[in-house]
């Protein structure tokens, strides 16, 4: 007789539980918003801006990497060797230019070109001036105007 209650027990459960078992429509829905159309522009901003951003990495080291090839052939022995003569010449020459600018007895008028530019001077006595006009190789002028009395020294 257990048996018998056991079986009428199994078959009620069972009726009863498919009874209340209902079950929903199945919807399938894609996470990428490629797919799914939702966030769509969200998604395509955020690849843009990884993308830029790897660009941009990039260009910036390939501009680091030149920057330091550049740095380090001018720090050659060399470079500096010709950087320093370079340097020592042209004060050599702008003394000399000065030293006639400013003697009593010396020219009062002089020109020099110097890698392209121009510059032209001229002393006015009676104005007690000396006037240097600058002419660059791109046309541009400097004028600088030195009074040769004054001086505090």
């Amino acid at each position: 007789m257990s048996e018998r209650i056991f079986k009428i027990i199994t078959v009620l459960m069972t009726v009863f539980v498919m009874n209340t078992a209902s079950s929903g429509e199945l919807v399938h829905e894609f996470k990428n918003p490629s797919f799914s159309g939702q966030g769509y522009s969200n998604h395509v901003l955020a690849i843009e801006q990884l993308r830029y951003q790897r660009e941009k990495e990039i260009r910036e080291k390939l501009e680091s990497e030149a920057a330091k090839a550049k740095r380090e052939l001018e720090q050659t022995t060399l470079n500096k060797f010709i950087n320093n003569v370079e340097s020592r010449i042209y004060a050599q020459l702008s003394k000399q230019m000065v030293d006639n600018m400013f003697t009593d007895s010396g020219a009062t008028s002089g020109t020099a070109n110097i890698e392209g530019a121009s510059i032209y001077w001229v002393k006015d006595v009676s104005a007690d001036t000396i006037s240097i006009t600058v002419t660059e190789a791109d046309g541009s002028l400097t004028q600088i105007t030195v009074p040769l009395t004054g001086f505090g020294f």
